[in-house]
């Protein structure tokens, strides 16, 4: 499950690239999200009594879901116009920091402490060393790609803290089908507002085909194999899958779209994990103990 999770997770970046091509991006979203949904709901309709909404707290949970967990990713796919598949993926490498930051003023159980404000500050240099921020060219068109990815991976992972924070009882799949259906209607509005327009999509074989794999791989069939994982593995090994879709990505988009990446962007890849790693250091150490039990 981990590899499977890792691979279908790694190929969604390059295959967000290459559906923009043929479709605007905030159109394209929602699409994604309207397909995801159908499906998700079908399969909780079909299978649970427990598919809707029931109480304050799951209303609260969709709310937070759908407008920034879903509605959040619209701004990536905007993002991925103008930076490449690989650097979308090792800034979204980044999401477990920004959620433990989000998560200390949100989730009292949650508090930073000690050598945690450490590896949050080490993560930040990390994605400072991958934007590469230049004042003299402040509108270069893949400088704001680069920040406004990183602006939605704060916003969709703020969306994860308050679905948390909402303590709801909904089944995952339920709630994030309702979620979808909220986010995908968000997109909406912004296209409208933004003066996208329906005839600007090409319905090539091709675009079907991403589509297709956005909604059904990765959207419903990736999410529900990872948080089986998750309840199997724990978050903290569930969360090592962040660190190895990039290198998915790198090769995908190396080899199918002629991408090429700056070392600089691998140095502060490494600086990102390292930050990772000392934030959950104590994590780690006592995964490292029980299996060095295991092996005596």
């Amino acid at each position: 499950m981990f590899l499977l999770v890792t691979l279908l997770f790694g190929t969604a970046f390059p295959a967000v690239k290459t559906g923009l091509s043929f479709i605007p991006p905030l159109l394209f979203a929602a699409t994604r999200s309207y397909l995801a949904a159908a499906l998700l709901l079908a399969y909780v309709g079909a299978t649970t009594e427990y598919w809707y909404p029931r109480s304050r707290r799951d209303v609260t949970a969709v709310l937070a879901g759908g407008f920034f967990l879903v509605g959040g990713t619209g701004i990536g796919f905007i993002a991925q116009q103008f930076i490449t598949a690989g650097v979308a993926a090792i800034i979204f490498s980044l999401a477990p920091i920004v959620t433990a930051v989000l998560a200390w003023p949100l989730l009292p159980a949650e508090r930073l402490g000690g050598r945690d404000y450490v590896g949050v500050l080490i993560g930040f240099v990390g994605i400072a060393v991958v934007v590469r921020p230049d004042p003299a060219s402040l509108l270069d068109p893949e400088l704001v790609g680069k920040l406004l990815f990183f602006a939605g991976v704060i916003i969709v992972e703020l969306g994860a803290v308050l679905v948390r924070r909402s303590r709801t009882s909904m089944p995952i799949p339920a709630l994030t089908g309702w979620a979808m259906v909220l986010g995908g209607t968000v997109h909406v509005a912004f296209s409208i507002a933004v003066g996208e327009s329906m005839a600007n999509i090409q319905l090539t074989p091709l675009a079907v085909g991403v589509v297709v794999y956005l909604s059904v791989f990765i959207g419903a069939f990736g999410l529900v194999v990872y948080l089986v994982l998750m309840g199997e593995v724990g978050p903290l090994k569930a969360n090592l899958t962040t660190y190895l879709t990039p290198l998915i990505a790198l090769a995908i988009g190396w080899l199918l779209l002629g991408e090429r990446v700056h070392p600089l962007t691998l140095v502060g890849f490494g600086i990102i994990v390292a930050g990772f790693a000392l934030l959950e250091s104590r994590e780690i150490s006592a995964e490292l103990v029980k299996y060095r039990t295991l092996f005596r």
